[in-house]
Protein backbone atom coordinates (compact mmCIF):
# COMPACT_ATOMS: atom_id res chain seq x y z
CA UNK A 1 0.00 0.00 0.00
CA UNK A 2 1.50 3.35 -0.85
CA UNK A 3 1.91 5.97 1.94
CA UNK A 4 -0.55 8.84 1.22
CA UNK A 5 0.04 11.89 -0.06
CA UNK A 6 -0.13 15.13 0.90
CA UNK A 7 -3.04 17.27 0.18
CA UNK A 8 -2.21 19.84 -2.49
CA UNK A 9 -2.31 23.89 -1.91
CA UNK A 10 -5.68 25.41 -3.27
CA UNK A 11 -3.53 27.14 -6.21
CA UNK A 12 -2.51 23.45 -7.27
CA UNK A 13 -6.47 22.88 -7.76
CA UNK A 14 -6.70 25.35 -9.82
CA UNK A 15 -4.13 24.68 -11.95
CA UNK A 16 -5.40 21.62 -13.85
CA UNK A 17 -9.11 22.11 -14.03
CA UNK A 18 -9.18 19.73 -16.97
CA UNK A 19 -7.85 16.67 -15.25
CA UNK A 20 -10.69 15.17 -13.50
CA UNK A 21 -12.96 14.57 -16.21
CA UNK A 22 -10.14 13.69 -18.83
CA UNK A 23 -8.99 11.21 -16.38
CA UNK A 24 -12.88 9.68 -16.85
CA UNK A 25 -13.08 9.96 -19.61
CA UNK A 26 -9.57 8.23 -21.09
CA UNK A 27 -10.03 5.56 -18.12
CA UNK A 28 -13.30 4.12 -20.00
CA UNK A 29 -11.42 4.70 -23.52
CA UNK A 30 -8.84 2.38 -22.16
CA UNK A 31 -11.55 -0.12 -21.13
CA UNK A 32 -10.37 -0.56 -17.96
CA UNK A 33 -12.38 -0.30 -14.42
CA UNK A 34 -11.36 1.79 -11.57
CA UNK A 35 -9.63 -0.81 -9.51
CA UNK A 36 -7.73 -2.23 -12.62
CA UNK A 37 -6.59 1.55 -13.43
CA UNK A 38 -5.52 1.95 -10.24
CA UNK A 39 -3.21 -1.13 -9.59
CA UNK A 40 -1.70 -0.55 -12.72
CA UNK A 41 -0.68 3.05 -11.62
CA UNK A 42 0.23 1.61 -7.85
CA UNK A 43 -2.87 4.10 -6.15
CA UNK A 44 -5.72 2.47 -4.38
CA UNK A 45 -9.27 2.47 -6.16
CA UNK A 46 -9.97 5.34 -3.61
CA UNK A 47 -7.24 7.75 -4.29
CA UNK A 48 -7.77 7.50 -8.15
CA UNK A 49 -11.89 7.81 -7.79
CA UNK A 50 -10.47 11.53 -5.73
CA UNK A 51 -8.42 12.33 -8.35
CA UNK A 52 -10.79 11.65 -11.41
CA UNK A 53 -13.53 13.41 -9.17
CA UNK A 54 -11.48 16.55 -8.98
CA UNK A 55 -11.09 16.44 -4.98
CA UNK A 56 -7.34 15.82 -5.17
CA UNK A 57 -5.02 17.15 -7.80
CA UNK A 58 -2.42 14.61 -9.37
CA UNK A 59 1.37 15.68 -9.22
CA UNK A 60 3.81 15.66 -12.13
CA UNK A 61 4.89 12.04 -12.10
CA UNK A 62 1.67 10.57 -11.75
CA UNK A 63 0.34 11.93 -14.03
CA UNK A 64 3.35 10.49 -16.40
CA UNK A 65 1.90 6.92 -14.97
CA UNK A 66 -1.54 7.64 -15.60
CA UNK A 67 -0.70 8.99 -19.19
CA UNK A 68 1.00 5.44 -19.66
CA UNK A 69 -1.55 3.10 -18.32
CA UNK A 70 -3.76 4.77 -20.65
CA UNK A 71 -1.69 4.72 -23.35
CA UNK A 72 -2.06 8.43 -23.86
CA UNK A 73 0.00 11.79 -23.51
CA UNK A 74 0.16 14.11 -20.40
CA UNK A 75 -1.27 16.73 -23.10
CA UNK A 76 -4.12 14.75 -23.53
CA UNK A 77 -4.99 14.48 -19.93
CA UNK A 78 -4.69 18.09 -19.38
CA UNK A 79 -6.74 18.63 -22.27
CA UNK A 80 -4.37 20.39 -24.44
CA UNK A 81 -4.32 20.19 -28.24
CA UNK A 82 -1.87 20.72 -31.04
CA UNK A 83 -4.04 21.27 -34.29
CA UNK A 84 -1.03 21.02 -36.48
CA UNK A 85 1.63 19.25 -34.88
CA UNK A 86 3.95 22.32 -35.64
CA UNK A 87 7.56 21.26 -34.94
CA UNK A 88 8.37 24.49 -33.39
CA UNK A 89 7.45 25.22 -30.07
CA UNK A 90 7.77 29.13 -29.44
CA UNK A 91 8.37 30.01 -25.51
CA UNK A 92 5.57 32.55 -25.47
CA UNK A 93 3.01 29.52 -26.14
CA UNK A 94 4.70 27.26 -23.18
CA UNK A 95 1.90 27.80 -20.31
CA UNK A 96 2.96 27.29 -17.09
CA UNK A 97 1.42 24.27 -14.82
CA UNK A 98 2.27 23.20 -11.44
CA UNK A 99 1.33 19.58 -9.71
CA UNK A 100 2.68 18.26 -6.97
CA UNK A 101 5.00 21.50 -5.95
CA UNK A 102 6.35 20.68 -9.96
CA UNK A 103 6.02 23.65 -12.20
CA UNK A 104 6.76 22.13 -15.75
CA UNK A 105 5.90 23.49 -19.80
CA UNK A 106 5.52 21.75 -22.56
CA UNK A 107 8.49 21.97 -25.13
CA UNK A 108 7.08 19.76 -27.67
CA UNK A 109 4.02 18.54 -29.87
CA UNK A 110 1.10 16.30 -28.07
CA UNK A 111 0.61 13.29 -29.34
CA UNK A 112 4.22 12.14 -30.31
CA UNK A 113 5.83 8.95 -28.78
CA UNK A 114 8.24 10.79 -26.57
CA UNK A 115 7.36 13.89 -24.34
CA UNK A 116 9.42 16.76 -23.80
CA UNK A 117 8.98 18.96 -20.50
CA UNK A 118 10.80 22.24 -19.13
CA UNK A 119 10.95 21.42 -15.40
CA UNK A 120 11.01 23.07 -12.21
CA UNK A 121 11.74 21.29 -9.23
CA UNK A 122 11.81 22.96 -5.81
CA UNK A 123 13.21 22.03 -2.87
CA UNK A 124 12.11 19.01 -1.19
CA UNK A 125 9.48 18.20 -3.51
CA UNK A 126 8.64 14.89 -3.61
CA UNK A 127 12.69 14.01 -3.03
CA UNK A 128 11.84 10.66 -1.33
CA UNK A 129 9.54 9.32 -4.30
CA UNK A 130 11.10 6.19 -6.02
CA UNK A 131 9.84 5.24 -9.30
CA UNK A 132 9.86 1.94 -11.30
CA UNK A 133 8.20 1.74 -14.96
CA UNK A 134 8.60 0.64 -18.33
CA UNK A 135 10.53 3.23 -20.84
CA UNK A 136 13.60 5.70 -20.88
CA UNK A 137 14.01 9.04 -19.54
CA UNK A 138 16.75 11.52 -20.91
CA UNK A 139 17.54 14.76 -18.06
CA UNK A 140 19.48 17.84 -19.02
CA UNK A 141 19.79 20.37 -16.04
CA UNK A 142 19.61 24.20 -16.68
CA UNK A 143 19.80 25.94 -13.51
CA UNK A 144 20.88 24.50 -9.96
CA UNK A 145 22.03 21.06 -8.86
CA UNK A 146 20.07 17.41 -9.20
CA UNK A 147 20.69 15.06 -6.97
CA UNK A 148 19.78 11.53 -8.87
CA UNK A 149 19.51 7.98 -7.70
CA UNK A 150 19.91 4.83 -10.24
CA UNK A 151 19.47 1.68 -8.33
CA UNK A 152 21.94 2.13 -5.58
CA UNK A 153 24.36 5.11 -7.42
CA UNK A 154 24.29 8.35 -6.24
CA UNK A 155 25.13 11.37 -8.65
CA UNK A 156 24.57 15.07 -8.10
CA UNK A 157 24.65 16.62 -11.87
CA UNK A 158 24.96 20.36 -11.99
CA UNK A 159 24.29 22.78 -15.17
CA UNK A 160 25.08 20.73 -18.64
CA UNK A 161 25.59 17.66 -16.80
CA UNK A 162 22.88 14.79 -18.32
CA UNK A 163 21.77 11.58 -17.95
CA UNK A 164 19.90 8.74 -20.03
CA UNK A 165 18.68 5.70 -18.38
CA UNK A 166 16.40 2.66 -18.44
CA UNK A 167 12.87 3.83 -16.52
CA UNK A 168 13.40 0.05 -15.52
CA UNK A 169 16.16 0.97 -13.04
CA UNK A 170 14.78 2.08 -9.91
CA UNK A 171 15.18 6.16 -9.66
CA UNK A 172 14.61 8.98 -7.69
CA UNK A 173 15.20 13.08 -8.17
CA UNK A 174 15.72 15.90 -6.14
CA UNK A 175 16.89 19.06 -6.11
CA UNK A 176 20.57 19.44 -4.17
CA UNK A 177 19.73 23.10 -3.13
CA UNK A 178 17.07 25.64 -1.59
CA UNK A 179 16.72 27.26 -5.05
CA UNK A 180 15.65 24.13 -6.40
CA UNK A 181 16.86 22.82 -10.21
CA UNK A 182 15.57 23.37 -13.41
CA UNK A 183 15.93 20.61 -15.91
CA UNK A 184 15.12 19.39 -19.52
CA UNK A 185 13.51 16.15 -18.97
CA UNK A 186 12.53 13.55 -22.00
CA UNK A 187 10.73 10.29 -21.71
CA UNK A 188 8.97 7.72 -24.01
CA UNK A 189 5.24 7.36 -23.93
CA UNK A 190 4.85 3.74 -24.22
CA UNK A 191 1.10 3.33 -25.50
CA UNK A 192 -0.32 0.40 -24.17
CA UNK A 193 -3.06 0.87 -21.16
CA UNK A 194 -1.86 -2.95 -20.06
CA UNK A 195 2.07 -2.06 -18.99
CA UNK A 196 3.27 -2.99 -15.23
CA UNK A 197 3.73 0.34 -13.90
CA UNK A 198 4.76 1.59 -10.54
CA UNK A 199 4.62 5.14 -8.20
CA UNK A 200 6.38 5.54 -5.17
CA UNK A 201 6.30 1.76 -4.60
CA UNK A 202 5.91 0.10 -0.85
CA UNK A 203 9.40 -1.07 -0.31
CA UNK A 204 8.09 -4.31 1.19
CA UNK A 205 5.69 -5.00 -1.99
CA UNK A 206 8.35 -4.42 -4.62
CA UNK A 207 11.89 -5.08 -3.20
CA UNK A 208 12.74 -1.34 -3.87
CA UNK A 209 14.73 0.27 -1.08
CA UNK A 210 14.95 4.07 -1.16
Amino acid sequence: MNPPEPEPPAQQAEALPAVAPQLRALRRRAALTLEAAARAAGLSPAHLSRLETGQRQPSLPMLLTLARVYGTTVSDLLGETAADRDAVVRAADMEPTRAGGWTYWQAGASGRGMQALRVQVPHGSQGDIVRVHPGEEWLHVLKGRLRLRLGDATDLLGPGDSAHFDSLTPHRIAAQDPDGVELLFVHTLLQSPTATLCLGPNPSESGVTS
